[in-house]
């Protein structure tokens, strides 16, 4: 039986590779979307295969039909459900930058023009003649200042929408990330050590385009490359080691519990790879490509599998 401090390790190893996908920012490579789609599509196939072959297959050998599989139903659910509740809980974090600067309402409720500031050709305050040359110097420059305050308020407001957007998507990553710890958990828990070292290496080498996913965003708002770094680590490692511990921890005290708990497991990862994984390697015109890493990940897991896993 694998020891808790084994555990922890090898699931912090596969979530640091989470990191791995924000070292682009570095040196500000860039990724093309046939590349980030084929490794979406990579991970799935590995993703595929390990739900069936390292989560469901052991449960049905070590406990029922029903059981196993009103686990896939349950972890999809609770996949599907946390999707729903995850945005919205992220959207409410207000809309802070680092600097501060107006929101994108701010600029909406700004006046657009001489009237909505109050301000008509009656207005004693505007001059004419002599007086009106005088301030003409004066009023130019009012012009350029309020110019520049409109375009750093308008670059403001989409810095903020882009940090909205990885917050979104960091919210998203961190609830996917929980279901692939549970399964290492669960896997190690019953002594399945080499599924649970499979499974490890599948969801490190899944971390990666999720991290990628979290960073370029995170990134664009401005935000130090060391910052993003650390941010986008944390969203890997975190949820994969609590889940991983609450699996190991479960199983280890009811042992009886590893059916339905690896059903869970299988289910809210396949629900994660048909829910976000594949429509969004299948959004920019490169299926195909997308298509055959499938394949090649789900073959190759079960090459392995079958290698590995005797």
């Amino acid at each position: 039986m694998t020891t808790l401090s084994g555990l922890l390790t090898i699931t912090t190893v596969a979530g640091l590779a989470t990191g791995l996908g924000a070292l682009p920012v570095f040196f500000r490579s860039r990724v093309t979307h046939r590349v980030y789609d084929a490794a979406l599509g990579l991970a799935a196939g590995l993703m595929v295969a390990a739900s069936v072959f390292g989560l469901i297959i052991p449960g049905l050998e070590a406990g029922t039909l029903t059981a196993v599989m009103t686990g896939v139903f349950l972890g999809g659910v609770a996949l599907l459900g946390g999707n729903y509740a995850i945005p919205h809980l992220h959207a409410q974090y207000r809309e802070w930058l680092p600097e501060g600067g107006a929101t994108g309402d701010d600029v909406e409720s700004m006046p657009t023009s001489d009237e909505g500031l109050g301000m008509t050709a009656d207005d004693p305050s505007i001059g004419s003649g002599a007086d009106s040359a005088g301030d003409a110097g004066h009023a130019a420059s009012e012009f350029i200042s309020d110019a520049d305050a409109a375009a750093t308020a308008e670059a403001d407001a989409a810095r903020e929408v882009t940090l909205r957007k990885a917050l979104l998507i960091g919210g998203a990553i961190t609830l996917h990330n929980a279901p692939e710890g549970l399964a290492i958990g669960v896997a190690f828990a019953s002594g399945l050590e080499e599924v649970a070292l499979l499974l490890a290496v599948v969801i490190g080498l899944q971390n990666v385009p999720d991290g990628f996913a979290f960073a370029v965003p995170m990134a664009d708002t401005g935000m130090p490359n060391a910052r993003v770094l650390w941010y986008t680590t944390l969203s890997g490692v975190v949820p994969q080691v609590v889940a991983s511990l609450f699996g190991f921890l479960l199983v280890s005290v009811a042992a009886g519990l590893f059916p339905i708990s690896s059903g869970f497991a299988a289910g809210a990862m396949l629900a994660v790879v048909f829910r976000e994984l594949i429509p969004s390697s299948h959004g920019h015109g490169h299926a195909d490509a997308a298509t055959g890493a499938f394949l090649v990940g789900f073959v190759l897991l079960v090459v392995v599998d079958a290698v590995v896993v005797v």
